[in-house]
């Protein structure tokens, strides 16, 4: 009769360590592709998108009637922020943008006499680096290459943002701000990665928010 054969620890390890490098591969391969298919937006249509887009977030209640909000710089072929940040100043919002400190994301303000200055190849980033703690936040905007309809996002792999959203208060309302063709059906996802509440399209704003029964 054939002996049965039970995993050993070193066999449960294999397997985990399988699945997650089948995660790894899933996401570089989602990134590979969302980068590709971002930059190919054509200039006319990117400018309209985002206007769009910028519309769509400035008229959200929590936005309109937040006092402190976290925004990003926008770099590369990422969807245009820089008409956001200058019209939530111009509102008298307290704008925050990120700079990285470490393995740690931190938030700083910037104003209309001091705006982000250009950092060394990446987004600009707050002239002055003094942190505003997480808890001061009303709302975040955050980057990403690709969302889904549940609220996850793929980043770019650095684990950044995931780590701050975590210090934010349950208050705080995390925004995730793209265009159109960023939103996928399913963003692969793993132990840590955070949700957000909303994304905002130049299309549509999706709740991710579960609906209360």
């Amino acid at each position: 009769m054939a002996r049965l054969t039970l995993p050993t620890t070193a066999n449960q390890g294999s397997i985990q360590e399988s699945s997650e490098a089948r995660m790894r591969r899933a996401k570089r391969e989602l990134r590979s592709r969302m980068r590709d298919d971002r930059a190919a937006i054509p200039e006319a249509a990117r400018f309209q998108m985002a206007s769009a887009a910028e519309e769509r977030l400035l008229a959200l209640p929590e936005v309109r009637n937040a006092g402190t909000v976290m925004a990003f710089s926008s770099f590369g072929s990422e969807i245009s922020t820089k008409d956001i940040i200058a019209r939530l100043l111009e509102i008298g919002r307290r704008v925050l943008l990120p700079y990285v400190d470490g393995r740690d994301l931190e938030a700083a303000e910037v104003t209309l006499e001091e705006p982000p200055r250009a950092s060394g190849g990446g987004p600009a980033e707050p002239r002055r680096r003094t942190p505003v703690p997480p808890e001061a936040i009303d709302v975040v905007i955050v980057p990403g290459l690709a969302f889904d309809r549940s609220g996850f996002r793929l980043g770019y792999g650095g684990g950044h943002y995931d780590r701050f959203l975590r210090r934010l208060p349950d208050r705080s309302l995390r925004v995730g701000l793209a265009f159109h063709s960023q939103v996928v059906e399913r963003v692969p996802r793993a132990p840590g990665d955070e949700r957000l509440h909303l994304v905002v399209t130049d299309r549509e704003t999706i709740d991710c928010r579960p609906v209360d029964s």
